[in-house]
């Protein structure tokens, strides 16, 4: 056998049969009989030919039937954090019904940009990103279509979320009318433990900030000064996150009575840390959380349910279709109250 490598021309030299023929063979299937196409993949089999070359035939025709979701963490997260995984299940599904391929593209230190100008895609999906992360200037470059997930509706022509804010405002109004002044709240990532009105001067994702207004909404008209309200953060957005910030605001002389999470996995974090302390939980300390994952419903966690399915597949199904270039879609929340909140302890100071 020749050391040089086969080529379609190789395989067409062969079987006496044009190139195209080959070609067909590989990417056009119906344009030959079931047993011309047999010949051609037996002769490339045995010529130790495997195929057009993904990258060429992408260059060639334009495109590559593939999506990107780009998102603001570890590629581990797209595996194991709840709400992600949901997410990206509603973008796979439309994927799927597409028969679209899926490319993943998390954050890599020092290798954020490369990563998006040499991803093999037709567009992105773009999830709960800062709104001056250098990624997002890097989509615009390449001039690729895109669709925002949890970011500012002024951003971009296509974007989704969902009643972040008014969902966030009925959980604060929910533990007022238990009783509670004496609030906290824990949050994740790498913001500094402050008040939580310098945490909305900073913050720069869209959905949290969203939900600390919501939270805020409801509190000052209820007299609780909101330049009061602890919040607390550690590294990470996992359980152990939520058990250190919760740790935190729990070892404080002025112990909240309620704290308030910015996510169900923060919320179950809390939770731990309030057992470590024997802090029990409703009669002590109320805590809620948000996204509504299935280990919520197993704690009877207070939280809001959002659709993550529903979220990822309207945000594909935006970014196919042509015939809507501007969209801004609003998905509903729903307030789910469960057995982590009760009224505020007689005993508790107001």
């Amino acid at each position: 056998m020749s050391a040089t490598r086969p080529t379609l021309a190789t395989i067409a030299e062969a079987l006496s049969v044009s190139r195209m023929t080959v070609s067909n063979a590989f990417n056009r299937p119906d344009q030959l009989s079931p047993e011309l196409r047999e010949r051609v993949l037996a002769k490339a089999r045995e010529l130790g030919y495997a195929g057009p070359d993904p990258v060429a035939r992408t260059l060639s025709r334009g495109r590559t039937g593939s999506i990107g979701v780009m998102f603001d963490a570890p590629l581990t997260v797209a595996f194991s954090d709840p709400a992600a995984v949901q997410l990206f299940t509603g973008v796979a599904m439309v994927c799927e019904q597409q028969e679209l391929g899926m490319a993943l593209v998390p954050r890599i230190a020092g290798r954020d940009d490369a990563l998006v100008r040499t991803a093999l895609v037709d567009g992105f999906v773009v999830y709960s990103m800062g709104h001056d992360d250098p990624r997002l200037r890097a989509i615009r470059d390449r001039q690729l279509p895109f669709v925002l997930v949890d970011h500012d509706p002024t951003e971009a022509p296509l974007t989704v979320n969902v009643e972040d804010r008014a969902a966030a405002r009925t959980t604060a109004e929910h533990l007022l009318a238990l009783g509670h002044r004496r609030f906290g709240i824990v949050m994740g990532g790498d913001e500094p433990d402050a008040s939580a009105d310098q945490a909305l001067v900073t913050l720069e994702y869209h959905d949290i900030r969203e939900r600390l207004t919501g939270w805020r909404e409801a509190l000052e008209p209820a007299g609780v000064a909101w330049s009061g309200v602890a919040l607390a953060s550690a590294p990470g957005f996992g359980r152990p996150t939520g058990r250190v910030a919760g740790g935190k605001l729990l070892d404080r002389g002025d112990r909240p009575t309620a704290i308030l999470c910015s996510s169900d996995v923060l919320a179950l974090g809390v939770l731990d840390a309030a057992a470590e302390r024997g802090v029990e939980v409703p009669t002590q300390l109320s805590v809620t959380g948000f996204d509504d994952i299935p280990d919520a419903v197993h704690a009877g966690l207070t939280t809001v349910r959002q659709p993550h399915q529903e979220k990822g597949a309207t945000a594909l199904r935006l970014l196919l279709d042509k015939a809507a270039p501007q969209a801004s879609v609003l998905l509903p929340a729903e307030f789910i109250p469960r057995s982590t909140t009760a009224p505020i302890p007689p005993h508790a100071h107001r």
